[in-house]
């Protein structure tokens, strides 16, 4: 159990599981060779959730960082439009007391790149997100690569959209235990048929420091795509054999890319 786990033995094999993901052959990959990121030292944590899932998706993630000894809060996304979103987020950020490392999974990148440059965020961890430039069109972008599976699985219904149960289990959370796979689709958010059409009008990722976790299992968004954006920006990055959702599979390493953005590890 984590509360039975010295502190400092956590955070030594949280560090040991990040150097694993990188270096364990045929298993992840360096996706970008860059050099230790000095950073500010944070004790708060923001994880801002993507499309098809809501603040629950970080339950593996959040008693690993308070095991750790710091403040994490899941941002609830109303998933309507880019704007409600990020002002959500933005209301979080300006509850904190201090340096804050920003968090986004999946389309919720998006999110931390726009709000991102709050004067309370040090760093910023995006997890298998989209990762736009300014004013970018990122579903341009994305065409220019390959159509991930579980683009099929969409379904539309109301001005709304979610992904079906045979999608999600295969194509979102393909290496997560199917039971709670199960319950992981039950909680998903209905997204606005609209929510993808608005354009960051900032990137964050440019003056903040910035970490990448990949995944290389992904059927959500092109791996390849992911690396891209990962470069890019010049993000301190780990690969992981992981489906989209590897904050729930793969949290020990996720969370040990977390606190070296915090300045923790």
């Amino acid at each position: 159990m984590l509360n039975a786990i010295d502190r400092r033995e956590f955070l030594m094999g949280l560090a040991a599981a990040g150097g694993a993901a990188v270096l364990a052959a045929g298993h992840t990959r360096a996706a970008a060779a860059a050099a230790p990121v000095a950073v500010p030292r944070a004790r708060n944590v923001v994880l801002v959730h993507g499309a098809y899932a809501d603040g629950s998706c970080w339950q593996e993630i959040i008693p690993r960082l308070q095991q750790a000894g710091l403040n994490p809060t899941a941002v609830q996304n109303p998933l309507q439009s880019l704007a409600e979103d990020c002002a959500f987020t933005q209301r979080i950020l300006d509850l904190q007391d201090g340096p804050t490392v920003l968090v986004g999974h999946s389309y919720a990148g998006e999110v931390i790149t726009q709000t991102g440059v709050h004067p309370k965020v040090s760093a910023l961890v995006y997890c298998s997100a989209r990762a736009p430039d300014a004013n970018e069109d990122y579903t341009a972008l994305a065409k220019t690569y390959p159509t991930p599976p579980a683009s099929a699985g969409v379904v539309h219904g109301g001005g709304y959209a979610w992904l079906g149960e045979e999608a999600f289990l295969r194509d979102f959370a393909g290496d997560v235990d199917p039971a709670k796979a199960r319950v992981l689709y039950a909680v998903q958010g209905r997204i606005s048929d609209t929510l993808f059409a608005t354009k960051v009008t900032q990137a964050a990722w440019r003056s903040k420091p910035s970490f990448y976790q990949v995944s290389a299992q992904d059927r959500t968004i092109n791996p390849d795509l992911e690396r891209f954006m990962a470069k890019r920006m010049g993000a301190t990055t780990i690969e992981l054999p992981s489906s989209h959702l590897g904050i729930v599979s793969h949290p020990r390493e996720i969370t040990a890319l977390i606190l070296q953005a915090a300045g923790a590890a």
